[in-house]
C-alpha cells in the first residue's frame, strides 16, 4: 500500500480533479519578507534559512530555466504532463501587484502550466492581490493560496519572531475563500514551547476557520539562524522521528477527509542541517507515517469531528 491509501494526498487530489499526475515546481523570484527588509523586522524568524527549502540558493536562475530544470528532474521521476508554478522561496505576494502579475504570467506562459501555488505570509495578501488570484481562477487555472500560519498561539509566534499573529492569517483566509481561492495553511511540529496540545489545538483552529489544505513539517534546526544558536546552548531540543510520525498520524486522524494533505514531513540540505539528522531523510518519515497509520488501522478523519458552525464562522467578516 502507498501513504496515498491513508491520506488525502495533493498527488491523488490532483489525479481526481485532472485525470492526469500534476506537480508542483518549486520556483524562487528573488523575493524578500517584511519581516527581513526592516518592514517589520530584520533577520527574520529564528528557525529560517531560506536554503532550507529554496531550490536556487540566494542568485536564482530565470523562472524559465527553474521551470525547465524542474520539468526534467520530475520527469525522470513520475513523467507527469502537467505542471504547477509553486512560489515558493519567501513572500510571493510581497511586491505591487503588477509586479506580481508579470511574474505569475511569465510563470504560466510556459508549455503544460495549468496552475499556480503562492506561499505567502497571512500578513502579505491584500485585497488587490486575492482579486489577482481570483482572475486566474476564473480563467479556469489552478489556484493555491499557501499561507505560512506555523502556529494557532501568538506567544509562540512571537517567540519564534514571525512578525504576525493569529488574526492575520483569520483575516487571510476569510477573504481569500470568500473570493473562492482555496487555502493550504502550513503548521509546525515541535516549535519551541510547544506540546501536542499545542499541535492539536492549531489544527482545530484552521479546521474551524476553514482551511482546504495543509502541509505539516517538522521544526529542523540549520545553520545560519537564531534557532541554531538556542540549540547550541542547550535551549532547544528537537523532536526524535518516532515522536514525530506518531504525532503526524495524530493529526491526519482528526482531519476530516476532505482536507488535501500537500505534504507532511519537510527536509533541508544536509550541507546547512544542524539537527535531527533525520530530516534529511524524507523517504524514512513518509514511510514510517504509512506504516504507522496501517498499524493502527485507521485513515485520515478516523477520528475527524464535526466541523458545525464552519461556513458561518467563515464568512462572518
Amino acid at each position: 500500500m502507498a501513504l496515498s491509501d491513508y491520506i488525502n494526498t495533493f498527488g491523488q487530489h490532483m489525479l481526481k480533479q485532472h485525470g492526469e499526475r500534476v506537480h508542483k515546481i518549486a520556483l524562487d523570484a528573488g523575493m524578500t519578507c517584511p519581516n527581513r527588509d526592516g518592514a517589520k523586522g530584520r533577520g527574520g524568524c529564528t528557525f529560517c534559512n531560506n536554503a532550507s527549502f529554496s531550490p536556487n540558493g540566494h542568485t536564482p536562475p530565470t523562472l524559465a530555466e527553474q521551470i525547465a530544470s524542474g520539468k526534467r528532474a520530475i520527469g525522470n521521476r513520475t513523467r507527469a504532463p502537467s505542471f504547477l508554478a509553486y512560489f515558493q522561496a519567501y513572500t510571493n505576494t510581497y511586491a505591487d501587484v503588477a509586479q506580481l502579475a508579470a511574474l505569475y504570467d511569465e510563470a504560466l506562459a510556459e508549455p503544460d502550466m495549468i496552475g499556480l501555488s503562492i506561499g505567502t505570509r497571512p500578513d502579505c495578501v491584500p485585497a488587490a492581490v486575492l482579486d489577482l488570484l481570483a482572475e486566474y481562477r476564473q480563467r479556469g487555472l489552478v489556484v493555491w493560496l499557501e499561507l505560512g500560519l506555523q502556529s494557532a498561539f501568538d506567544e509562540t509566534l512571537k517567540r519564534v519572531n514571525r512578525g504576525h499573529g493569529l488574526r492575520e492569517y483569520e483575516k487571510a483566509v476569510v477573504a481569500a475563500r470568500m473570493r473562492g481561492i482555496p487555502v493550504c495553511t502550513h503548521l509546525i511540529v515541535g516549535l519551541p514551547g510547544e506540546t501536542e496540545h499545542h499541535y492539536h489545538a492549531s489544527l482545530d483552529t484552521v479546521l474551524a476557520l476553514g482551511t482546504d489544505g495543509l502541509k505539516i513539517h517538522p521544526l529542523h534546526v540549520v545553520k545560519n539562524t537564531l534557532l541554531a544558536f538556542e540549540w547550541r546552548r542547550g535551549e532547544y531540543q528537537p523532536l526524535g522521528m518516532s515522536d514525530y510520525i506518531r504525532i503526524t498520524a495524530d493529526l491526519i486522524e482528526r482531519t476530516p477527509p476532505d482536507i488535501v494533505y500537500h505534504r507532511v514531513t519537510g527536509t533541508a540540505p544536509k550541507d546547512i542541517l544542524l539537527a535531527p539528522s533525520w530530516c534529511s531523510q524524507k523517504w524514512n518519515v513518509l514511510n514510517g507515517i504509512e506504516l504507522e497509520l496501517r498499524r493502527r488501522g485507521h485513515r485520515q478523519g478516523e477520528f475527524a469531528e464535526p466541523l458545525a458552525g464552519r461556513e458561518e464562522v467563515l464568512y462572518a467578516a
